[in-house]
């Protein structure tokens, strides 16, 4: 039929099992956008907090090399040692910085989603490099996606990076005349204010593309009604060797029942359907019940019991009580207790009967 739906399409919502296993070969919810955001994000807190001691030190490293350039011998080994002090100044001056936008980065990745180490991505893959899938992923929705995301960005930036500028244009005329030592503080502010807003508008976009990409991450993961017919196999198995393997259980309790069946001490009958085995010594609380069952197996209990001389009892509604409300193995409720008294007595009182 036409209007029948086919079960290779992915239409059904992914399964925890298909969600986790997609992470695990590395195809996990990825935003570049977060990433750029954290980097600007460090970068811009960076030159807030170490700015000024950055420059200090710097100042102070080169200052110490141009004032005293002249007593500085550049033979061979004494240049190597400049270039080794300086390089481990500047590295110095610059390492925590850097060490903070790399966390910054990696803080990007991992709250996205959890660090995965998987081989899988760097496979080679001719799919990777077919035309064909090249031309599908030029002209696919994420590309349509990225393009204006792009053109979006660009168009922000421009109309608020000049918003911001447009009343400053007559001072940034003026900067060419002013006194150097006020260029700087004027500068450093406006940069401080434009930076300021870059970092607000990238989080505005990193947030809406995070959540564009995982759109169509979990669109990628859904599953056709054939695979969620495969992994219900996988974890559940397959309902006709659960079947089989319930049948087998069933069979092997039936048969440590039925060998437990000789130890009873009365079987309690309805002539036709309900057979339950009772075993009772002095000392214990109340009967135990070591068989029980219906119909071919009511019936195969009373055969083994009448084989080994075991009493069998017909009395209806006690035994469809029983057979309701006691499991193997355990002892009978409470309310059978004097119904029960009542039939052992009887027979032991007849056992000491025949005995004399």
């Amino acid at each position: 039929m036409a209007d029948e739906r086919d079960d290779t399409e992915r239409t059904e919502d992914p399964t925890p099992k298909r969600l986790d296993e997609a992470i695990k070969r590395g195809d996990v919810v990825r935003s570049p956008e977060v990433n750029t955001w954290f980097m600007i994000a460090g970068a811009v807190l960076t030159l807030m907090v170490f700015a000024g001691p950055m420059a200090q030190s710097l100042q102070t490293t080169f200052r110490g090399v141009i004032a005293h350039s002249y007593q500085i011998p550049v033979d061979g080994p004494a240049l190597t040692d400049l270039a080794k002090t300086l390089a481990i100044d500047v590295l110095a001056t610059l390492g925590i910085p850097s060490l903070l936008l790399v966390l910054a980065a990696l803080f990007g990745t991992a709250i996205q989603h959890r660090i995965v180490f998987s081989v899988e991505p760097l496979t080679p893959d001719l799919a990777k490099i077919s035309p064909a899938a090249g031309l599908r992923r030029l002209f696919s929705q994420q590309a349509l996606a990225n393009f204006l995301k792009g053109v979006a960005k660009v168009t922000i930036f421009g109309a608020v990076i000049g918003a911001l500028l447009w009343p400053q244009r007559h001072r940034l005329v003026g900067l060419v005349a002013a006194d150097p030592a006020l260029i700087l503080p004027f500068t450093q502010s406006l940069a401080m204010r434009m930076l300021g807003t870059v970092v607000a508008i990238l989080a505005l976009v990193a947030v809406a593309d995070y959540l564009f990409q995982h759109r169509q991450w979990y669109e990628r993961q859904k599953m056709s009604l054939r695979e969620m017919k495969e992994e219900f196999r996988q974890t559940e198995g397959d309902p006709q060797v659960k079947g089989k393997l319930r049948q087998l259980r069933q069979q092997r309790m039936r048969k440590r029942m039925m060998a437990e069946v000789p130890k009873a001490s009365l079987v309690i009958a309805n002539p036709t359907h309900f057979a339950v085995a009772l075993r009772y010594e002095r000392g214990m609380n109340a009967p135990v019940c070591v068989a029980k069952g219906v119909d071919l197996i009511a019936r195969k209990i009373r055969e083994i019991a009448e084989t080994h001389g075991i009493p069998v009892v017909e009395n209806p509604p006690l035994a469809r009580a029983l057979h309701g409300t006691v499991e193997i193995d355990q002892e009978i409720p409470p309310e059978h207790y004097r119904a029960v008294a009542e039939i052992i007595g009887y027979l032991m009182r007849l056992r000491r009967l025949v005995a004399r």
